[in-house]
């Protein structure tokens, strides 16, 4: 399938994408604080600016859009038929990058949680998704 869009349309559609207070960070994040979790936000002093982090526990969680850092059996995380190569190179470029900061975060003492997309998909997904990261951080610092 050919592209319909101009470059320059492309790019002024691309550049639209948020990378931080997506509405699936903001409804994760209004569902843990509705359990009583505080936060802080986008840690510019942390690798990778993770998009939650709970400093009492030592823990980050990082939102991920299945698409972008390709969740592994997600029906979202497809490649575009157009300029594959392209896209194959930046999703492999993300992956690598996501790695790199998990490590990163790890050997710096964090415990590392990642929320997709596709699991913060509706009301009741978010909130099971919350009570679950809920449990599994408060489980780790027993």
């Amino acid at each position: 399938m050919v592209d319909t869009l101009t470059p320059a349309q492309r790019s002024e559609r691309m550049s639209r994408i948020r990378s931080a207070n997506t509405l699936p960070e903001v409804t994760l994040r209004k569902a843990l604080h509705r359990l009583g979790f505080r936060f802080r936000l986008h840690g510019r002093r942390l690798p990778g600016k993770p998009d939650i982090i709970l400093p009492t526990y030592h823990t980050v969680i990082l939102v991920h859009g299945c698409f972008w850092h390709r969740h592994e059996g997600c029906k979202v995380a497809t490649t575009p038929k157009s300029n594959t190569k392209f896209w194959v190179e930046k999703f492999d470029r993300n992956v690598r990058r996501d790695a790199v900061v998990i490590d990163q975060l790890e050997a710096a003492g964090w415990q590392v949680l990642v929320a997709w997309e596709c699991e913060l998909a509706s009301f009741a997904k978010v909130t099971a998704k919350a009570i679950s990261l809920g449990e599994e951080i408060k489980g780790a610092s027993r």
